[in-house]
């Protein structure tokens, strides 16, 4: 199994703010109103038996996100050109789609918040699920997504959660707790790493004191930043990429991390994952329409053809994260001590992050000052 690795997380501070201010102008949601309720833009007339060979998709994801050969595969089974647009973050993608005009984008891969603040500008083709059948592949949990309830703007394509990984060989006890790691044990000291992206450097403070993973409340999110400098002086640094590499050299013992970047299925590495006691989050990345697009039925298929389970499979054996795609998870062998095993329900049990419009300057700025020297 390959497991590569990926900055899509990594925040792009102006970008992040120039789209929070976008939100706003276009009258977007509001943050305190339920994710995913903003009314959709009126459908468009599909054509359910449009001949796909007169149409062309292009799709911007993250680098080696989905198979080389994805263009050479639609082409042949779907007869309709493909050509991918590579995007390092999801602020490169928004800025790429919010633009203005036609981005030339027909489908693109975007985090579960983001696609929610494209859908309150209105940028969104509603999905029309009579032309993607193979919706009835996900997972029941796959259509609850506080963001997108029902899959209504959005199609889920991986998922997950954040926790402590650690060297169960090295810790005199096992972390139990967001505050292993904030406030660690002197055998512990400078030997943890947290994440700096925006919304996961704070997750853990959050969650330690007992927040929201979406809480806009200034003081919540000063108590926040108060705890985050206080752990700072005990980290041996702040690592969104090479967390997996530090603990398997020892020079960490334990480290914030994305479950399906925690290297869990090497029995001599002593590497495991646990979800700390006071709850964590849950993470998705997604697949959107653009309104713009002039091939929305054959964008449709295109994500049909993802979710097909042979297809889907791709992302959990290569990337190492789960796919909410039960039909693709029943082929999919895991590996003893692998994250891929993850029930549903469990991560269910993490709070989804969902976009907080301008109150989302509050963590670019917590992250600037946190991490400054």
């Amino acid at each position: 199994m390959v497991r590569t690795r990926f900055t899509r997380r990594l925040p792009a501070v102006a970008a992040a703010a120039g789209l929070a201010l976008a939100v706003t102008a276009c009258g977007g949601q509001s943050p305190n109103s339920p994710a995913g309720s903003a009314p959709a833009a009126s459908a468009d007339q599909l054509n359910p038996n449009a001949d796909l060979s007169k149409q062309s998709i292009n799709v911007t994801v993250w680098d080696q996100y989905t198979p080389k050969d994805l263009p050479e595969r639609v082409q042949e089974k779907l007869k309709f050109p493909v050509k991918i647009a590579l995007h390092a973050t999801n602020e490169e993608a928004m800025t790429k789609l919010t633009a203005g005009g036609d981005s030339g984008i027909d489908v693109a891969f975007v985090s579960g918040q983001y696609a929610q603040a494209l859908n309150e500008q209105g940028l969104l083709e509603p999905i029309h699920p009579e032309l993607i059948p193979n919706l009835s592949n996900l997972y029941p949990e796959a259509t609850q997504l506080s963001y997108d309830k029902g899959n209504k703007y959005s199609v889920p394509y991986t998922w997950g959660t954040t926790g402590i990984c650690y060297r169960s060989d090295l810790v005199k006890q096992v972390p139990t707790s967001w505050n292993d790691i904030l406030k660690p044990p002197s055998w512990a000291d400078k030997k943890v790493t947290m994440m700096t992206t925006e919304r996961w450097l704070a997750l853990p403070a959050l969650k330690a004191l007992g927040y929201s993973v979406n809480t806009e409340k200034d003081d919540e999110i000063a108590k926040v930043k108060d705890l985050l400098v206080s752990a700072k002086p005990h980290l041996l640094g702040y690592d969104d990429t090479t967390f997996g590499d530090k603990l398997k050299s020892g020079e960490a013992v334990m480290v914030e991390a994305w479950d399906g970047w925690c290297p869990t299925t090497d029995p001599k590495q002593n590497i495991k994952f646990a979800v700390p006691k006071e709850g964590s989050d849950l993470w998705v990345d997604t697949m959107v329409i653009m309104k713009s697009s002039k091939n929305k039925e054959a964008a449709h298929a295109f994500i049909n053809y993802i979710l097909d389970p042979e297809t889907h499979r791709w992302a959990a054996e290569n990337i190492n994260y789960k796919v909410p795609n039960k039909a693709a998870m029943d082929q999919v062998k895991v590996a003893k001590g692998s994250l891929l095993g993850i029930k549903p329900a469990e991560l269910l049990n993490g709070e989804s992050i969902i976009d907080l419009g301008q109150a989302s300057t509050k963590y670019s700025r917590l992250s600037q000052e946190v991490t400054a020297n």
